[in-house]
C-alpha cells in the first residue's frame, strides 16, 4: 500500500467537501431561506453559520494535515490505492459532514441534541443518498437551521454525483482517475481505457449537473421557493429523499409537482450515458437497451398491480369516477418509481396499503436503479445478469455439454469472473441482510417496534435493514413513510450507517478495509 499517494488524494476530498460548505452559508440568511407558511428567523441564524464555517476550517485543516503527510508521493495510483481511496473518502466524508450537526446543536427530537452517532446517520444517510433521517421535526428553524437543511440536501448532491467522480472531473488523473472510476461506478464495461473513463466522468457530471438546474428551474416556476427548489432538486436527481418538510412531497399537495417529481426520479434512475446519446439525437440508443427497457417494464407492471390491489386506500376521500383513478394513478405511481430509484419520497401513507400493496413495494425495495445512473440498490443489470447465469446453470444440469455465452445486447460476455462475480454480489448480499437483521431483532427491545404483534417486529426490522442496504430511506411501520430513524439504539444506528455505505460502494471497496493484508506495503 502506497500511504503517501493515498493521503495526498485524501487531502483534495476534504478540501473539496469543505469548499461544498461554504455554499451553504448564504442559506443562514432568512430572506434566502424563507419557506412560504413556516416560521421564520427575524436575524441571521448565528448558530447554523458558524458551525458550518467551524466545519469548513476543520475540512481544510485536516486536508493540510492529509497534504503535508502525502507532499513526496511517487507511484501510480493502482487498484488497492484506489479501493482505499474510495472507501476511506466516504469515510472521511461521513465524518465531517456530520460537524455541522454536531457543532450547531441540531435537535432531533422536541429539543433533544443529536448524539454524535446521530450526527454521523445523517452524514452518510445524505452521502449515501438513502434519504432516512433522525430529525422528527424539520420544519422548526429551532431544532435545524436552514443553512443546515441546505447543507443536508448537500450532501445528497455530492453522493448522487459521486465524490470521487467530481474529483476526476475537476482534477483528471489520468489513470489514476481510471481506477478510482472503476471502483466508484461499478459494473459491466467493455471498455475500461483511461480516456473512455474520463469521458464517462464528464458525461455523468455534466448531465448531471443540467438536470439539477433544469429541475430546480421548472420547480420554481411552480412556486416554491429558491431555497426549496434546490433543495428538492438536489435530493430528486442523486434518488436520495431528503426533503426540508415532515410530510415530503405530500407537503405541496400538487399535483403538477408531484408528475414533475417522477420524472425526474425515472431520469436519474436511468443510465445517464444514455440519456446523454437520447437528449444528443440518438434515443435509439436508450430505448434498444435491455436494462432501460425492464427498468421500465418493472415500474409499468408495479403500478398496475398497485392500482389494482389499493386502489380503494389510493383513492380514499375522492368523490370517485375519474377523480378516483386519478388520484389512484398519481399516488400509485409516485410511490412505484419512488421506491424503485430507491429516492424514497412519498406523497401517501403506504403503511394504511392492503398487505399486497405493501408487500410489491418491499419487492421493490430489491430492484434499484441502473447502471450508470444515481440510483441504488442492486441495479436493474444485476437481476438480468444473474438469471442469465441461473438460466445457463439450469441449462447445464440436463444438458452438460452445452457451451452457451452469456450475451447482453448482442456482445458477449462469456467470463468465468464475470457469473462468478454476479453470484458473489447476490450472495454477500443475503449474507450482510440476515447478519444485519438478526442484529436488529435481538438487540432492539420490543418497544421499539409498537404492540401489533411479533410478527411486526420482524417485518418492520427486514424492511429497516433493506431499505439502509439498498439506499431507499423508508421502510414499514416504525420505519414508514411518516416516520423517522430517531428511536433506534446507538448500536443499531451505527449498523445502518454500516449497511447504507456498503450499498452506496457495492460492497467490495468497503469490506476491503477490514483485511488486515489490504493495508501491507508493497
Amino acid at each position: 500500500m502506497n500511504y503517501q499517494i493515498v493521503a495526498r488524494m485524501l487531502s483534495t476530498v476534504t478540501t473539496l467537501i469543505g469548499t461544498t460548505m461554504l455554499f451553504s452559508l448564504p442559506w443562514a440568511h432568512p430572506k434566502l431561506g424563507y419557506r412560504e407558511g413556516l416560521p421564520t428567523p427575524d436575524a441571521i441564524e448565528w448558530r447554523g453559520f458558524w458551525a458550518l464555517l467551524g466545519s469548513t476550517a476543520i475540512c481544510f485543516i485536516v486536508g493540510a494535515i492529509l497534504r503535508r503527510a502525502g507532499r513526496h508521493a511517487k507511484g501510480k495510483l493502482y487498484r488497492k490505492e484506489a479501493m482505499a481511496v474510495v472507501g476511506l473518502s466516504w469515510v472521511l466524508a461521513t465524518i465531517l459532514g456530520s460537524l455541522p450537526y454536531s457543532l450547531a446543536g441540531v435537535a432531533r427530537d422536541n429539543g433533544v441534541p443529536m448524539s454524535v452517532v446521530d450526527s454521523l446517520f445523517e452524514s452518510q444517510s445524505g452521502f449515501s443518498t438513502t434519504g432516512a433521517t433522525v430529525i422528527s421535526d424539520l420544519e422548526n428553524y429551532k431544532n435545524v437551521p436552514h443553512c443546515l437543511l441546505f447543507w443536508r440536501s448537500s450532501t445528497h448532491f455530492l453522493g448522487g454525483l459521486g465524490i470521487i467522480v467530481l474529483f476526476v472531473v475537476v482534477l483528471g488523473r489520468g489513470s489514476a482517475g481510471k481506477a478510482l472510476m472503476r471502483n466508484e461506478m461499478p459494473g459491466p464495461s467493455h471498455d475500461n481505457s483511461t480516456a473512455r473513463m474520463q469521458h464517462l466522468a464528464w458525461q455523468f457530471a455534466g448531465t448531471y449537473f443540467a438536470f439539477n438546474l433544469v429541475l430546480a428551474l421548472i420547480l420554481r416556476l411552480h412556486d416554491l421557493s429558491w431555497f426549496d427548489a434546490f433543495c428538492h432538486a438536489f435530493a430528486t436527481m442523486a434518488t436520495g429523499g431528503f426533503s426540508t418538510y415532515n410530510a415530503s412531497i405530500g407537503h405541496f399537495q400538487s399535483e403538477s409537482i408531484d408528475y414533475i417529481i417522477v420524472i425526474f426520479m425515472l431520469l436519474a434512475g436511468t443510465n445517464f450515458t444514455l440519456l446523454y446519446f437520447a437528449f444528443m439525437g440518438r434515443p435509439g440508443r436508450l430505448f434498444r437497451d435491455i436494462e432501460f427497457r425492464v427498468y421500465i417494464g418493472i415500474i409499468v407492471i408495479a403500478t398496475l398491480l398497485v392500482l389494482f390491489y389499493c386502489f380503494g386506500n389510493l383513492s380514499a376521500g375522492t368523490a370517485g369516477g375519474a377523480q378516483s383513478w386519478r388520484a389512484a394513478i398519481r399516488y400509485g405511481l409516485f410511490q412505484v418509481v419512488s421506491i424503485v430509484t430507491t429516492t424514497g419520497f412519498g406523497t401517501h401513507d403506504f403503511d394504511k396499503w392492503n398487505n399486497v400493496g405493501r408487500a410489491t413495494l418491499l419487492a421493490l425495495m430489491f430492484v434499484g436503479g441502473c447502471a450508470g445512473s444515481t440510483g441504488g440498490g442492486m441495479k436493474v443489470i444485476r437481476h438480468i445478469l444473474f438469471f442469465k447465469v441461473l438460466h445457463r446453470e439450469m441449462e447445464k444440469a440436463y444438458h452438460p455439454t452445452v457451451i452457451r455465452p452469456l450475451k447482453l445486447a448482442g456482445k458477449p460476455l462469456d467470463s468465468p469472473d464475470l457469473s462468478h462475480g454476479i453470484l458473489v454480489y447476490f450472495s454477500l448480499i443475503l449474507i450482510l441482510f440476515m447478519i444485519s437483521w438478526g442484529a436488529v431483532v435481538c438487540f432492539e427491545p420490543d418497544s421499539t417496534w409498537g404492540d401489533d404483534g411479533p410478527s411486526h417486529k420482524l417485518i418492520d426490522s427486514a424492511s429497516a435493514v433493506i431499505s439502509n442496504l439498498n439506499n431507499i430511506g423508508p421502510g414499514l411501520g416504525t420505519v414508514g413513510a411518516t416516520q423517522n430513524y430517531g428511536h433506534f439504539s446507538w448500536w443499531t444506528k451505527l449498523n445502518f450507517i454500516f449497511l447504507m455505505m456498503v450499498g452506496r460502494l457495492e460492497i467490495f471497496p468497503v469490506l476491503v478495509l477490514v483485511l488486515p493484508g489490504f493495508w501491507r506495503r508493497r
